[in-house]
């Protein structure tokens, strides 16, 4: 008999251990592994969460675990293939994945009632929201993609990473509308960021990062903004955060090309 606990730690060891035996595999292959394991982590983590998940709005608990096994296994996948990145990638992987299960298992339990550890939830939920999103946008970035191609795919990434992530802020059994609007028209908005990085002579690097901090702020302010906490001095601290890093990345861009 497994308990909650048990299952928790299993699905973490079994998804690290596969990251070893993708590493194993030739290169030519790793592509579809990753996508496999991405599949895999989504049916492990139903399996560890199925006595209180239900066909509802919890489903969305499965978004990240997915999206942050293929993030992660994108990311590696652009480093040298080699030991010494295999280790850190797959400690780093393993501790990730036991948090998001337990925190997850918390976004379901609070679904139905409020418990005290739902806005630590929400935090840790927050930080492995951004970044997965930081990996899938490095990934996404450094294909160089046209942008006709770039645009609807950085959407189409960004669409449920965002509606996950401003679920996790109400935390209900259903799913207004208002939400999947909410989604739409802050995807979007990340959308025409990376068409404007497009034409930008920033690094690979420094484009994730400010792809990766508009989706904080759009998602910090859709949060605030379903918790009923939109005040004046949160929108600034926030847009203070967006125009700071955007400050930043004028000087550390290579205008000589």
């Amino acid at each position: 008999m497994f308990t909650k606990r048990r299952k928790f730690v299993l699905t973490s060891v079994i998804l690290s251990l596969g990251f070893v035996g993708v590493s194993m595999l030739d290169e030519q292959y790793r592509l579809h592994a990753i996508a496999l394991l991405s599949v895999i982590s989504l049916l492990l983590f139903y399996w560890s969460l199925a006595e209180g998940i239900e066909r509802n709005a919890t489903l969305l608990v499965l978004v990240l675990p997915a999206l942050y096994t293929l993030g992660v296994g994108l990311f590696w996948f652009l480093l040298p293939s080699s030991i010494y990145a295999t280790l850190p990638v797959v400690s780093i992987y393993g501790i990730g994945t036991y948090a998001l299960v337990s925190t997850s298992n918390i976004f379901i339990v609070s679904a139905f009632r409020k418990i005290a550890l739902s806005r630590a939830a929400k935090g840790v939920g927050f930080v492995l929201t951004l970044f997965t999103s930081f990996l899938l946008y490095d990934a996404i970035l450094s294909l160089r993609l046209v942008p006709f191609l770039l645009v609807p795919i950085v959407f189409i990434t960004t669409l449920p990473l965002y509606l996950q992530g401003i679920w996790a802020g109400k935390m209900s059994k259903d799913l207004p509308m208002q939400l999947l609007a909410y989604s739409a028209i802050a995807s979007w908005g990340i959308s025409i960021v990376a068409l404007f990085l497009h034409f930008w002579p920033v690094t690979l690097v420094v484009g994730s990062i400010f792809l990766t901090v508009a989706q904080y702020v759009v998602l910090g302010l859709g949060q605030a903004r379903i918790e009923g906490r939109l005040f004046k001095q949160t929108v600034r601290e926030y847009l203070i955060v967006g125009a700071a890093v955007f400050v930043a990345m004028l000087f550390v861009t290579n205008w000589r090309g």
